[in-house]
């Protein structure tokens, strides 16, 4: 498979558990702008057979270009046998999880910021008066921040973001930030993006990360998180964060 793209060695186990040893078929089925892989054509996508050998020395990469996959591996029984699809259909249970290497391009990341205690001091009155404005929660802000930088306003990202809030350019751009490095600004263009994304996404706060991790494009195509390993831990360390500062600024207004 390619590096891009490379799926591990238990889904492609599982996705061939139902095959006869040598030479296995894999089914690469597309749908839409989607594309599965399957032990058995899946109804209502266009499938076509590849052949697996158990001797070979790579696995051929069976996503093309599109590098679009799901992130769970699912069962189902057709005409009666059991199947295995990366799509889930009507009748299937999900059997494992995965996740996939990061595409290149993409501006999912891990963050800058380790998880660790909660950094009240570090600009108070910006995160209140952009929590104030946006209606997005003080301590959801600073989880992102805390994540994304370490609250290092001249931090600059491997691919690329800037700031605070580790804006790409184009979100900046979109947001009317003349300087990426100044807090303020930084700050209260993460907020204005932070709102617009609760309001796609109805208050999800996973997919609310998920989106400003990976991009809306990311969580369009996979319906959810998407399965980049990048993305996922970043998703669980917002989270973390999160409650981290929901109790320290409890704490903090009890003792005011």
């Amino acid at each position: 498979m390619s590096r891009a793209w490379g799926l591990s060695s238990l889904l492609i186990a599982a996705l061939l558990a139902a095959a006869p040893a040598g030479a296995r078929t894999v089914y690469r089925c597309v749908r839409g702008d989607s594309v599965s892989l399957a032990t058995a054509p899946e109804p209502g996508s266009h499938c076509v057979a590849r052949q697996v050998d158990d001797n070979a020395a790579a696995v051929p990469n069976l996503w093309g270009n599109l590098g679009v996959v799901q992130g769970s591996l699912y069962e189902r029984q057709q005409d009666g046998r059991t199947v295995y699809s990366t799509r889930k259909l009507p009748g299937s249970t999900r059997v494992l999880g995965f996740t996939v290497r990061t595409p290149p391009g993409s501006p999912a990341h891990v963050g800058l910021g380790a998880v660790g205690k909660p950094q009240l001091d570090r600009y108070a009155s910006q995160f209140r008066d952009a929590a104030r404005a946006t209606g997005v929660a003080d301590a959801w802000l600073r989880a992102i921040a805390h994540a994304e930088s370490g609250f290092d306003a001249h931090a600059l990202s491997p691919k690329g973001a800037q700031g605070v809030m580790q804006l790409m350019p184009d979100v900046s751009r979109e947001y009317g930030v003349r300087d990426p490095f100044a807090s303020g600004e930084s700050i209260r263009a993460g907020a204005r993006r932070l709102q617009a994304l609760k309001r796609r996404y109805r208050n999800d706060l996973a997919l609310v990360a998920a989106a400003y991790n990976a991009g809306t494009g990311a969580v369009a195509r996979f319906g959810g998180i998407p399965p980049y390993a990048e993305t996922q831990a970043y998703v669980a360390k917002v989270q973390a964060l999160y409650a981290r500062y929901q109790v320290a600024l409890e704490g903090d207004k009890s003792a005011r």
